[in-house]
């Protein structure tokens, strides 16, 4: 009888009902997990482009960072004099493989910017719509005058050559982007990751901000899968007339 009990409970376990939820949630997970397995299969021990591109990497950012420093020290000195914060900041970005690193940069926003965005994008429904959509403000109320100055020459950069001398950046590849912005590279994910971060890249010379993202992901994509030496001169090339013209730079 006890028997007979216990083989009724077993089946009547084995075939209970699976609830509309937990189908979703079992969905859910097996697309992650055929996700993480495409990002595993395409990431690589070495970013793309090797020794070679690293060794480019290296002698630009070096050469640069010895011509710039003088520019660097006097745009720090100005940055500290506007509202006695730090000149430089750094924000956690997702790097080669998915490690992360701290992005540095010279400080374009006020102290305080997180009270301030969150306050402007409660009292303003399309600035909100606008952050959700892209990530930033063409009108960002947390850029300071000079900021913005920085911002239009891309001068707020420059501390980034020392993210490429440590082997965190590129000179040229996909812009670095935060962990909830990987999330909306979707399958293109696996592409960013296999790549470290550039200074420049496709997105940079061919409009930026006002290139969707969607066309962003593309263009980081196709570069990765389509690499080569040469393709990276180019863009360095076309980065100075890009920069000058300051299309998409807010």
């Amino acid at each position: 009888m006890i028997a007979n009990a216990l083989q009724r409970s077993r089946s009547a376990h084995w075939y209970a009902p699976i609830s509309h939820r937990t189908i979703k949630t079992l969905a859910l997970k097996k697309k992650r997990a055929r996700r993480a397995a495409r990002s595993k299969a395409l990431a690589l021990p070495t970013p793309v482009g090797g020794k070679q591109k690293r060794a480019f990497d290296i002698l630009v950012s070096a050469s640069a960072l010895a011509v710039a420093a003088p520019v660097l020290g006097v745009l720090c000195v100005a940055v500290r004099l506007g509202d006695r914060g730090p000149a430089v900041f750094g924000h956690e970005r997702i790097g080669h493989n998915g490690r992360t690193f701290r992005c540095l940069k010279l400080r374009t926003m006020r102290t305080n910017g997180d009270e301030i965005l969150a306050a402007h994008l409660a009292a303003d429904p399309a600035a909100a719509a606008e952050w959700r959509e892209t990530r930033k403000l063409k009108d960002d109320p947390r850029v300071t005058p000079l900021g913005r100055f920085l911002r239009k020459t891309s001068l707020d950069e420059l501390p980034q050559l020392i993210n490429i001398l440590r082997g965190e950046m590129s000179i040229v590849g996909p812009r670095p982007v935060v962990r909830a912005e990987l999330n909306r590279y979707k399958d293109g994910a696996a592409a960013y990751v296999a790549t470290r971060p550039g200074l420049t890249g496709p997105w940079q010379v061919s409009g930026r901000s006002d290139v969707g993202y969607d066309s962003r992901v593309a263009l980081d994509t196709a570069y990765v899968s389509s690499w080569s030496m040469l393709r990276d001169i180019l863009i360095v090339t076309k980065t100075v007339p890009a920069v000058l013209r300051a299309k998409g730079s807010y």
